[in-house]
């Protein structure tokens, strides 16, 4: 089929399970909206569990709520524990919550808030929960990055949790860049099992409230601006439901909009930095990652040499 991916090219989600991180509001609320729409049960797994009951009441299909919180890997646990309880099977598992430059904090375990919510909570979560992915057919595991992978973006193995120093800028480049190696990784030890892939995506410019922990120099220009560069949330969300639901996307990808800069647009597959195709990098943070959370994951071993980035 040619032509632009909208929302009216997700196909029939009837009988799939999709689990959907920080869906309460922005592009997580468009995300799980669509795809309940489109048939899906859907589990919004929010921090604010009022947010999200809320939010449920505004979207039609089935629709139920869970607590997570990602800063916590007690909470993270419990709201494994409850998930796999209540659904035997998940196709989809959209990692999609996170915090951007925020001031420096930590998270209930210790971890540099943005790192700890945007990687290790999701890193915890995905382990946690992949063994009901692994027999399900087409079953997914999509992860939102940032075109801040790019920005001050590295990861910073010697400090982890900026303790010495901290940029909130060059910290959420951390995040964000983890997010993408840590679906690489994934994909690799995904792919002898041959039913579920790792994918990820990112939004464009989209105007949610993510902004609202940048430093005053970014946040005023970006918010006086953000007519002339942003999209709204719904358009923002395409590149993950495109990910999570295109039968044509295959492991390992990555899809952003379409149009210049990847600011905006109709969601095409895009290409990310070349630090975040660093497989060594890649393997010692999933060690390092296993280490800090506790969490191993189920019935996948390292194919240092397989599919993916």
């Amino acid at each position: 089929m040619n032509g632009n991916w909208t929302e009216q090219r997700i196909p029939d989600q009837h009988g799939r399970v999709a689990i959907v991180t920080g869906a309460n509001t922005g592009l997580g609320f468009e995300t799980a909206r669509m795809l309940a729409e489109r048939g899906a049960k859907v589990v919004l797994a929010v921090r604010d569990v009022d947010k999200g009951e809320r939010a449920a009441a505004r979207i039609s299909g089935d629709v139920t709520v869970q607590a997570l919180d990602l800063a916590s890997l007690d909470s993270i646990r419990s709201a494994a524990a409850e998930l796999r309880a209540s659904h035997p099977r998940i196709d989809l598992l959209i990692n999609n919550a996170g915090v951007m430059h925020t001031p420096r904090r930590t998270t209930a375990d210790g971890f540099e808030l943005q790192f700890g919510t945007n990687h290790l909570g999701h890193f915890a979560l995905t382990g946690l929960l992949l063994d009901r992915l692994l027999p399900v057919p087409g079953s997914r595991v999509v992860t939102v990055s940032s075109m801040g992978h790019r920005i001050r973006a590295a990861i910073h193995f010697d400090d982890l949790q900026w303790e010495r120093s901290y940029s909130r800028i060059a910290a959420y480049g951390q995040a964000k860049l983890a997010n993408l190696m840590f679906t690489y990784a994934l994909q690799r030890r995904l792919a002898p099992n041959g039913t579920t892939i790792a994918v990820a995506a990112h939004p464009g410019a989209s105007n949610t409230d993510l902004l609202r922990n940048a430093p005053t120099v970014i946040r005023v220009p970006a918010t006086r601006l953000a007519p002339l560069y942003t999209q709204k949330a719904e358009m923002g969300a395409l590149p993950t439901l495109r990910a999570a639901t295109d039968p044509a996307v295959t492991g390992g990808r990555y899809y952003g909009p379409g149009g210049r800069g990847e600011m905006r647009g109709h969601p095409k597959l895009v290409t990310s930095s070349a630090d975040s195709h660093d497989r060594t990098a890649q393997e010692r943070l999933w060690t390092v990652s296993e280490e800090l959370t506790g969490v191993a994951f189920p019935a996948v071993a390292a194919q240092r040499n397989g599919s993916g980035s």
